[in-house]
């Protein structure tokens, strides 16, 4: 059973200990900690440019998981990604102290701020937060943020402001999201997917209702009007609800007369209640930004911020780090990184650079995120890539997961090959960089896809003469 824990009755004369704070959001967590004026201290299996940060702010990090590092604490974090035998974690429960997950710790941070905003969705959740933060910024609303990646305007992955408004992520896996306590709630698109965890969409459903209906009375619910599993999630929740369109009319929030630039970034209309609230221009490319934009209008008017100060924030929002990010040129080609992992990730990624490329040819490098995923969505991974004109799949990233012996990055490629006839498996990163050197021509797009490390092979192409 989970344990409660409530930050005003800890000791703060004895560190919070946190297993695995170098991962994005636990570090977040802790620098918040400790301007809170908590002691904070942690490990994690390896060092990073996010243990180092931690270090250099005074946060302790110990690089290995040892029981002998915790020492007296007055509670103990862990991530979703840590193993029930981690040896911190099995003599953590041998403490008269509270041993809780990440979310409920940040569920429990949430209850400090009078607006928190919670955006979930098994696609869009960082771009998103991003966009919406970005837009608090611009109206000068003093936001907290808890972002999944790097805000180029913060340069960071998280913010401290004010006790005013707090916008994170909210993620299913594990059921996290429902030890959150949102004001405002976002649920952009329900899928398959974490399937190592749910049972089948139905599974996901229910749980993505089970977060809806955390929304208080006084609050809203954000909902995508598209997404059918979004809708079945929301049914029956009697909670305020505001849903956005880019296909029907009835929705509360409405994109009409889309065009796009050059750039592939789009201009349109918004309609609210059938009636023009504001004209709306992107920083960043694709349909699927504009189905996020009009969620962030939503959330934005719902806190009062006029339209003039919305698109300042869409204006300024040039995207996350590893969403759809230039990494530089090869040879006349451009570079770009996605954490793409999903198939319908996948195809929105490349529907996007096949606008932006014109006449020039799509490489794709795709390394499929954990064997779970790539198992039970095979079939889907396979249709997904017919907008690129190669694909060569280097091995799964693992992540929390070990090798089931089920699904190999080959049978990936097979099936891609078999559909479109434009895959095949790279054995290593370098095989991968020399199968594009041999095919790319200037005015190409490279794209490198996956949540793992396979954004290196295009920062080492970048840096190729």
């Amino acid at each position: 059973m989970e344990q409660q824990l409530q930050l005003d009755k800890l000791n703060r004369n004895e560190p919070i200990y946190m297993i695995g704070i170098g991962g994005i959001s636990m570090s977040a967590l802790a620098v918040i900690l400790k301007k809170a004026g908590y002691a904070v201290c942690g490990s994690d299996c390896k060092t990073s440019d996010m243990t180092a940060s931690l270090q250099a702010q005074g946060i302790p990090v110990h690089i290995g998981h040892c029981a002998d590092n915790m020492g007296k604490v007055s509670a103990v974090v862990y991530t979703a990604a840590v193993q029930k035998d981690n040896p911190e974690l099995v003599h953590a429960r041998t403490l008269s102290v509270p041993v809780v997950e990440r979310a409920v710790l940040l569920g429990e941070i949430m209850k400090h701020f009078k607006t928190p905003i919670a955006v979930s969705g098994t696609h869009g959740k960082t771009t998103t937060t991003s966009m919406l933060s970005q837009v608090l910024l611009e109206a000068d609303f003093d936001p907290t943020i808890l972002v999944g990646g790097i805000l180029s305007s913060i340069g960071s992955n998280m913010r401290i402001g004010s006790h005013e408004y707090l916008v994170t992520e909210a993620c299913e896996y594990c059921g996290s999201f429902l030890k959150f306590f949102p004001k405002i709630s976002l649920i952009l698109n329900v899928e398959e997917d974490h399937l190592d965890y749910f049972k089948d969409i139905h599974d996901i459903i229910d749980c993505f209702h089970a977060f809806a209906e955390k929304t208080p009375e006084d609050g809203v619910l954000i909902v995508n009007r598209d997404d059918k599993n979004a809708m079945a999630a929301v049914r029956n929740v009697n909670r305020p609800i505001l849903t956005f369109s880019t296909e029907k009319r009835e929705a509360d929030f409405v994109a009409t007369d889309i065009t796009y630039g050059t750039d592939g970034c789009a201009t349109f209309t918004i309609l609210r209640r059938g009636v023009f609230f504001m004209e709306a221009t992107l920083s960043v490319p694709g349909l699927h930004n504009v189905k996020n934009a009009l969620a962030v209008a939503a959330a934005a008017d719902f806190m009062g911020i006029v339209p003039a100060s919305i698109q300042q924030g869409f204006s300024s929002f040039s995207g996350s780090h590893r969403r759809f990010e230039e990494r530089g040129m090869y040879h006349g080609a451009r570079i770009i990184d996605d954490y793409a992992h999903h198939p319908t990730e996948i195809k929105t990624t490349l529907s996007t650079a096949r606008k932006a490329a014109g006449e020039g040819k799509i490489w794709c490098v795709f390394q499929p995120h954990t064997y779970t995923r790539a198992y039970k969505l095979r079939e889907e991974f396979a249709k997904s890539f017919f907008d690129c004109d190669g694909v060569i799949v280097v091995d799964i990233y693992a992540a929390r997961e070990q090798d089931t012996g089920l699904i190999h990055a080959r049978d990936i490629a097979k099936d891609i090959e078999n559909i479109s006839h434009n895959a095949c498996y790279g054995e290593s990163f370098a095989y991968a960089e020399n199968w594009l050197k041999e095919r790319v021509c200037e005015g190409d797009y490279i794209i490198t896809l996956g949540a793992g490390d396979v954004n290196t092979i295009g920062a080492h192409l970048a840096d190729c003469p």
